[in-house]
């Protein structure tokens, strides 16, 4: 599935904050909510989003309750998986403990007691079975693409039943938040509705909202868990990442997911002892995909070789600031350590280290030839490439200044095109490009991020678009079976067989050059509230526009 990179791409102009009560040259952290001095009961959040569509529809990636992350202070989910980790259990939340049976295709919730939502009502087991019967029913609000065939309720468990194996996507049915069905079941058209008075189990309630700013209020009364100590969140969307910056080092903002150029000057440095990046890499990563479609790029002999030569380290501390996108250097790819259980045996401690002579090596024994120092392939052309990425992503073109000086030293000629942004997403979806940088998705087991890059389910010809991966092209059968088998394998030897010849695809092949990994990671101030997430204690990913802002949220209190 194709995701919006703006939180990771440097924006040019933009339009101007209002300063609104969240940027206010007063510390709104250390008020009360009726303005009296009382300590930190104000937490404030911004994101680089710019202008808003003021809605609070949680289905809607458009809307504000999703670019902001606030719809996770409203609606809950079923269990609580950990992002930094995704090999943990779930912690339960609405559930008190889930039950998988026959495979995969059926899972069966014990749903908490005394859980209300926010009007007061009761949440009971036909809100449960009715949030997920509406993602079946209506396709444009399953964003997590979940294969339901029938969901029933009866007494304090509710049954959800699949139509394929869900092991792969466990984490997504467990973070399906439950919505009221009092509520959503009376509108004319859940998929556009505004969802003007949100109503959720979540601990907040929604204050106010316009096209740059939302608040937030903490619940009176009634919240399941103890009540948070920050009575109120105020969500600000700022006109790009240099305003969010601004914002972040200045104390207007104490909580971001921003890509800072030297953002350990520029931020950690200017309050050391408070201000904080935490970057855990998740199952997902960038890096370089190549047209395999492309002559002689097809040979994933050329392609193995300028996976030898591309150094990864550079590309971390200099196009992702040392911080931003964690360094992947197993040759499977995964980010380590939280791929680090599924990494085959073969593969354990085998690291992606620059090898220039082997590089060369494995060429000539290709059948590459030199012309002096330039490369010529079999039919004897001259190797060169273009690399291409949008020109106002500042990371991804100094990845690609790093890899044209890489791909250099074995003698391959190449030009990089600082592309339209527009253009550029055509022409990915498409096909019509030689290589580029570019991310993955991600999810619970790495399922989601090698089938991306390889599942022949989403091969398309060249100049069709492909919406949902495989934008280079990589044709194996012998992939795409694996993938199957990994994804229904029905007992944990056959899902390490799968995996493991899907790995040794992904060593051998090079279908995609994986160089950073994914991130679930944050900047945030710990100079009015305490209990964040830390490199110590990754009790959850750190962005607050996903599930686990909830969960961090809730372990929030006042600094002393």
């Amino acid at each position: 599935m194709r995701v919006n990179r703006t939180a990771t791409a440097l924006f040019a102009g933009g339009l101007a904050i209002t300063c609104l009560a969240a940027c206010s040259s007063s510390n709104p952290g250390t008020k009360s909510n009726n303005g009296s001095s009382s300590g930190a009961t104000v937490l404030k959040i911004g994101m680089p989003d710019a202008t808003l569509t003021a809605n609070n529809n949680p289905y809607l990636n458009s809307s504000a309750a999703a670019a902001l992350g606030y719809r996770f202070m409203i609606y809950e989910p079923m269990a609580m998986p950990n992002d930094a980790n995704p090999a943990a259990a779930a912690k339960p939340w609405l559930a008190t403990k889930w039950d998988w049976t026959n495979n995969y295709k059926t899972v069966t919730f014990t749903l908490r007691s005394g859980v209300t939502f926010s009007d007061g009502s009761p949440m009971t087991a036909d809100d449960v079975a009715y949030s997920f019967q509406i993602l079946k029913d209506k396709p444009a609000l399953n964003f997590n693409a979940l294969d339901i065939a029938s969901t029933s309720a009866s007494g304090s468990t509710v049954t959800v039943n699949f139509n394929t194996s869900q092991f792969v996507t466990q984490a997504k049915v467990l973070k399906t938040f439950v919505i009221q069905k009092k509520q959503w079941s009376a509108m004319s058209d859940p998929t556009t509705d505004v969802v003007s008075n949100p109503i959720g189990t979540g601990p907040y309630t929604l204050k106010s909202i316009n096209t740059q700013n939302a608040i937030l209020d903490a619940r009176a009364s009634g919240y399941w868990q103890t009540a948070p100590k920050v009575k109120e969140l105020q969500y600000t969307s700022y006109s790009g990442n240099d305003t969010m910056t601004t914002a972040l080092t200045s104390g207007a903002a104490e909580w971001s997911y921003v890509f800072i150029p030297n953002a350990k000057t520029i931020y950690a440095a200017k309050d050391p002892a408070h201000n904080h990046l935490y970057f855990p890499p998740n199952l997902s990563a960038d890096g370089l995909w190549i047209n395999t479609t492309v002559k002689p790029f097809d040979n994933p002999a050329l392609r193995g070789a300028m996976a030898m030569v591309i150094n990864r380290e550079d590309i971390f501390n200099q196009g992702e600031s040392g911080y931003f996108k964690p360094l992947v250097n197993s040759v499977t790819g995964l980010p380590t350590p939280a791929g680090n259980s599924f990494i085959a045996p073969q593969y354990q401690g085998k690291t992606a280290t620059v090898d220039v002579a082997g590089a060369k090596a494995k060429l000539t024994a290709a059948g590459f030839k030199y012309n002096g120092s330039n490369l010529v392939d079999p039919s004897g052309k001259p190797v060169s490439i273009t690399l291409t990425d949008p020109a106002g992503w500042s990371d991804y073109q100094t990845d690609l200044s790093i890899i044209a000086d890489n791909f250099s030293k074995i003698g391959i000629k190449t030009t990089i095109d600082k592309a339209d942004e527009n253009a550029w997403t055509k022409a990915i979806g498409a096909g019509n490009f030689q290589a580029a940088m570019h991310w993955t998705n991600g999810g619970s087991t790495p399922y989601d991020f090698y089938e991306n890059i390889m599942d022949g389910a989403n091969l398309k010809p060249i100049g069709t678009d492909s919406p949902n991966g495989n934008y280079g092209r990589f044709n194996s059968p012998q992939a795409t079976q694996a993938l199957k088998d990994y994804a229904n394998a029905s007992d944990d030897a056959s899902r390490a067989k799968a995996l493991s010849t899907i790995e040794d695809i992904m060593v051998q092949q090079t279908p995609m050059i994986p160089t950073s990994a994914g991130n679930v990671g944050a900047e945030y101030s710990t100079k009015n509230w305490s209990g964040w997430p830390d490199d110590s204690n990754e009790y959850a990913g750190g962005q607050p526009t996903i599930p686990n802002a909830l969960q961090v949220v809730l372990s929030l209190t006042p600094a002393k």
